[in-house]
């Protein structure tokens, strides 16, 4: 013979409070963690740009060093980009007096 408890029943699974909860918790660190991997990802963007300003620029010099002559000019301007990077950088072989060679903006 079985003897069950009055009024408990064994349920499997979980109940509606317990799920709103675990929704509103995802939630809220998803509220944090989206704006901050997108300014994450921007300032990635925006060190590649700088990076790859700087690479052009080892590569004119390493090409004047071979030619004696930079590829175009006696002087040269590089200028890189990209879509999803906020600023822009140039790079300038004769910049005036105390003015640095890279510039980002």
């Amino acid at each position: 013979m079985r003897i069950q408890k009055a009024g408990r029943s064994r349920s499997k699974g979980f109940t509606l409070i317990e799920l709103l909860v675990v929704v509103a918790i995802i939630g809220i660190l998803a509220a944090i963690a989206i704006p901050q991997f997108s300014a994450y990802r921007s300032r990635g963007f925006n060190a590649r740009v700088a990076a790859d300003c700087r690479n052009a620029a080892t590569a004119q010099e390493a090409a004047f060093v071979d030619n004696n002559t930079y590829t175009t000019a006696t002087t040269f301007t590089v200028t890189t980009s990209h879509p999803s990077a906020t600023k822009g950088c140039v790079w300038t072989s004769n910049p005036a007096a105390g003015s640095p060679n890279l510039v980002c903006s």
